[in-house]
Formats: C-alpha cells, sequence, structure tokens
C-alpha cells in the first residue's frame, strides 16, 4: 500500500494538460529534518485525508516537499501581473503546485507547497520562506474562511530545519496551501502578451470548465465567463470591506478568477476606521489602500477585459464595447452588495431610501473620533453604544436616534434584529496586536500554545462567546502605523 492510499491523497493534474507556455516543471527542494508544527485538522478530514498519518513520517515528508505523492505532477505556474500599476512577466517564483487533489465528493483543490525552494521562475530568489510569514498566512486566510470570506486555506506548515537569511537568519518553513485553483487574472494576461490566441482560448475554455461548467452552451461564452469573474470579484470585495480587511497587494496576478482571496503579504485588518488605511511597508502611495480596494478590483478587471478582448468578438472595437458594457456595472454591483451588507451589519430586513445616508453618517462620525471599526459595530450588536469610541457626542446620539427609529419602522422582533447583527458582525477579527503575539511566542520561542488558543477562538467569529472578550480588547495606543512585509 502506498503512503496516498494511506493517507488518502488522490492526485489529478489537469492543469499541466495545459499548453507548456503556462508552466515548468520543479521539483521541490529536499529539506533537512522537517517538522509539522501546526495541521489543520477539521480542514484535511473534509478533503478525506486521514489526520493520523498526516502527522507522522509520510505526511510530513510530503508537506515539507521531500517526497512528491504517487500521482501528483510538481509544476511552477507561469503569469504575469499589473504590479502597482506596472506590467511584468512572473511565475511561482517559491511555491510548486503538486497537482489537484479530488476529494470523496468530487471536489477539486489545488495543492500548493509554498516555499519550497527554487523554480525556473525564481529569478535572484532563494525559492525559500520563513516561519513568521507562512504562519500568518495560516492565521488570516483561516479567520478569512471562519468569517465567511473566499479564500485558499492553509493545511499544514512544517520548519525545515534550515535557516533562510533575510535581514537576518530566520527559521526556514514551509506552508501547504489548498485552494479552488490559482487561475489568475495575470495567467489571462500572460496567455495575451505571451502566447496565441489559440493558447488564450484553452486557458479559457480551461477555466470555464473549471469554475463555471453552466455556462459551456452560452452563445458567447467568454462574455458570460468575463460578467461571472465581474460578479464574483464585486462580492468578494465587498466582503473584505464589511469586515475591515485590507489586502496590501491587490497586483491583478493576486486576484484570482474564482473569486477566492489569495496571497496573503502585507493584509491585516483594521483596527480605527480610517478609509485610508494602509498596511503594506511597499505601498508608500496608498495605491491599494482600504477605500481603494474597490476602484482597483475594478482597474484589474479592466486588464482582464483587455487580455480576453480577442476571445469576446473578431472585431476589436465591438470587443471594446462589449467589455466596457459589462465592466461599468462593477460599480453598481459593488454598491448594492455593500448597502445590502451594511444594513444587514444594523439590523435592518428591509430596505429604505434613506439607509444609505444612515450607513454613510455613521461612517463618518466613527472616522471623526477614530472609533474602532470591529468593536462600533459589535457593541451595536449587542445594545451597548456607550461602548463606543463615539458615545455621548452629538452626532452619534442624534444618529443613534434615528437609527433606532429606522429599526422601530420594521415589523421583526428585537431578537430576530439582534440574530440578524450577530452573524454579520464579527465578535473578533486576527487583531494585529494578536496575531504579532502568536507570531513571536511561535517563532522566537518555539512556543505554538498562544497560536492555538487564537486560533480556537478566530474558528467562530460570530459565536460572541465568554473566550472571546478578551481578544475583543483593543491594543494599547501606539505612534506608529501598523506594517507588514511581503515576507520574500
Amino acid at each position: 500500500m502506498t503512503h496516498n492510499q494511506k493517507i488518502g491523497w488522490n492526485f489529478d493534474n489537469s492543469y499541466a494538460g495545459l499548453p507548456e507556455l503556462f508552466f515548468k516543471e520543479a521539483d521541490p527542494t529536499p529539506v533537512k529534518s522537517p517538522q509539522l508544527v501546526i495541521l489543520n485538522q477539521s480542514l484535511a478530514t473534509s478533503m478525506g485525508l486521514d489526520v493520523e498519518k498526516l502527522q507522522k513520517e509520510e505526511g510530513i515528508e510530503t508537506f515539507s516537499g521531500n517526497e512528491v505523492p504517487e500521482g501528483a505532477l510538481p509544476i511552477a505556474q507561469a503569469y504575469a501581473g499589473h504590479q502597482f500599476g506596472n506590467f511584468t512577466m512572473l511565475g511561482d517564483g517559491r511555491a510548486v503546485l503538486l497537482g489537484e487533489h479530488i476529494t470523496p465528493s468530487g471536489e477539486r483543490f489545488d495543492i500548493q507547497l509554498k516555499g519550497s525552494g527554487r523554480t525556473p521562475f525564481s529569478r535572484r530568489g532563494d525559492g525559500r520562506a520563513t516561519l513568521g510569514p507562512m504562519l500568518r498566512e495560516y492565521i488570516i486566510s483561516e479567520s478569512m474562511h471562519a468569517l465567511g470570506v473566499p479564500s485558499n486555506r492553509s493545511l499544514a506548515v512544517v520548519t525545515t530545519g534550515e535557516s533562510v537569511l533575510r535581514e537576518r537568519e530566520l527559521p526556514g518553513a514551509v506552508l501547504t496551501r489548498v485552494s479552488d485553483s490559482h487561475l489568475r487574472i495575470g495567467t489571462f494576461e500572460y496567455a495575451a502578451k505571451g502566447g496565441t490566441l489559440e493558447d488564450l482560448r484553452t486557458l479559457a475554455d480551461y477555466a470555464i470548465n473549471r469554475h463555471y461548467p453552466d455556462i459551456e452552451g452560452h452563445e458567447n461564452k467568454y462574455l458570460t465567463f468575463f460578467k461571472e469573474v465581474i460578479k464574483q470579484q464585486a462580492e468578494l470585495i465587498t466582503k473584505w470591506q464589511l469586515v475591515g480587511f485590507i489586502h496590501g497587494v491587490m497586483n491583478t496576478d493576486n486576484m484570482t478568477i474564482s473569486g477566492e482571496t489569495i496571497d496573503y503579504g502585507p493584509c491585516a485588518f483594521m483596527d480605527v476606521y480610517h478609509p485610508a488605511t494602509v498596511f503594506s511597508s511597499i505601498d508608500v502611495q496608498g495605491r491599494y489602500a482600504y477605500q481603494n480596494q474597490p476602484g482597483i478590483g475594478q482597474w484589474n478587471l479592466a486588464r482582464f477585459a483587455e487580455a480576453l478582448l480577442p476571445l469576446l468578438h473578431d472585431d476589436e472595437e465591438h470587443a471594446v464595447e462589449l467589455a466596457k458594457e459589462e465592466l461599468h456595472k462593477f460599480e453598481d454591483l459593488y454598491y448594492s452588495h455593500w448597502l445590502s451588507g451594511m444594513r444587514r451589519k444594523l439590523g435592518l430586513l428591509n430596505e429604505e431610501e434613506e439607509d444609505r445616508a444612515l450607513v454613510e453618517e455613521l461612517l463618518r462620525i466613527m472616522k471623526e473620533h477614530e472609533a474602532d471599526f470591529t468593536n462600533t459595530f459589535r457593541a451595536l450588536t449587542l445594545g451597548k453604544p456607550s461602548d463606543t469610541a463615539m458615545y455621548g457626542k452629538a452626532a452619534f446620539t442624534e444618529w443613534y436616534k434615528q437609527w433606532q427609529e429606522r429599526l422601530e419602522r420594521q415589523d421583526e422582533s428585537e431578537s430576530v434584529v439582534q440574530q440578524l447583527m450577530k452573524k454579520s458582525n464579527p465578535s473578533v477579527i486576527p487583531r494585529n496586536h494578536r496575531v504579532e503575539e502568536a507570531l513571536e511566542a511561535a517563532v522566537d520561542k518555539g512556543d505554538y500554545r498562544v497560536l492555538e488558543r487564537l486560533m480556537d477562538v478566530l474558528s467562530d467569529p460570530y459565536a460572541y462567546s465568554p473566550e472571546q472578550e478578551e481578544y475583543a480588547e483593543l491594543p494599547d495606543p501606539t505612534d506608529r502605523p501598523y506594517t507588514t512585509y511581503c515576507g520574500t
């Protein structure tokens, strides 16, 4: 019996069936003495994998890249990307796609090792990753999933027993990432720039078959495909905005065709509500600030449209018109999702004309008084306006009165309203100071208890449980803005 059969791996390699333009074969680089530091047991179980065996040598050898499971075909994917607005040809420089795991229920997931050594796309990089950023991605991606935001998932992190040189020597690590696919807007830009029309069509057909099979028979299926991706991205970015998540690197190579959040580099959740918040050390212009995310989403979709033009219509001018018409719908789609989401956050079960003004006034007061984003909505949910930074301020008192009157104009009972608010406003998020505290204990002291407790609290962010109380507390004020780095 092979390790695969014992563990439950069931690999297929449909992406590797695409033209060779789209990937290069790339074996993971073996590491010295891998150790499993965290395993996502519930994810493993849902994928039909044997949790116990994953924790033994055969599982750890796969997670570290020391052993390629039977049926897997390791490759590095090629793609391009507009990075901070500038176009670059790219590819997986420190990630290897082992293949696609088919679960017992027939779902297909990419299994990717991040930090598994050099690939043909590494340029001058060493292809390695350090423990801190891999654990950060584990925490944030799993928190996003628990919050109900589409996201790639994290299955495991192993340390490699080797150090990686960055500003100083740091412990090396490999993350096993699970996602619907790693097809990006940048994959299509790559095809449009470096391939033939046939390559582009093959890629689009593959993406449709994998993510949107229902549109196969449509008259202009490539236009419908574009519409579907616009819908997914509008919904995704709305969900980011509603929980105060800032991605930090919304380059086109980090935007997926499936509508999943991917690439947790310099990302974080906002504490104080400030629309211009930026967390990335490299985003000096604020291009990817919280308030800019919807607009950047639309900009990225325009780059996607440019790549798809030859498939939309034989006549380029007509193709441009078709794409523009769909692209213009993004804004309305986004705002209608956003307003519905904000209504839910405020317990509004029906619609009134003035709702948008009510929401915007609250956000204006929150910004003026530097109120915490998550905890403001948490306090309103619990009926404790006195717990907000705005309590006692005239504008807030007036707003609160209007909101209560608005709630009285709907038929639903108070308990129904509170249930809706509890489902729409997380009690906890992975606050930056808590994430840092967990990473510090793990990386500097080899102590994973802080991280495990944090993950436990974040696994059901809408629970409003007693254990979550201390994790909802705000950090001590600091003069320095919180900064995260790409981890490369």
